[in-house]
């Protein structure tokens, strides 16, 4: 997974793997999933992330979460 931040934008941007987008939605609140050929969710954009508090003063901070432990980036 790889996660990007584009101030000028304003954008967060969760690439959840490497396949193009075919298909994306527009959720409530701006939210943009973007969907691949299979129908699997590729990425997630946040629109206005600083203004919606989701980023703040262009930190990013993670915590990856699997099965068996937590790893904080």
């Amino acid at each position: 997974m790889r996660i990007r931040y584009d101030a000028e934008a304003d954008v967060l941007l969760l690439v959840l793997r490497e396949s193009p987008p075919v298909d994306a939605i527009e959720e409530p609140g701006g939210v943009i999933v973007s969907y691949g050929e299979d129908g699997e969710p590729v990425s997630v954009e946040f629109l206005n992330a600083s203004i919606r508090k989701i980023i703040t003063s262009g930190e990013v901070s993670v915590t990856l979460q699997t099965k068996s432990q937590k790893v904080g980036i």
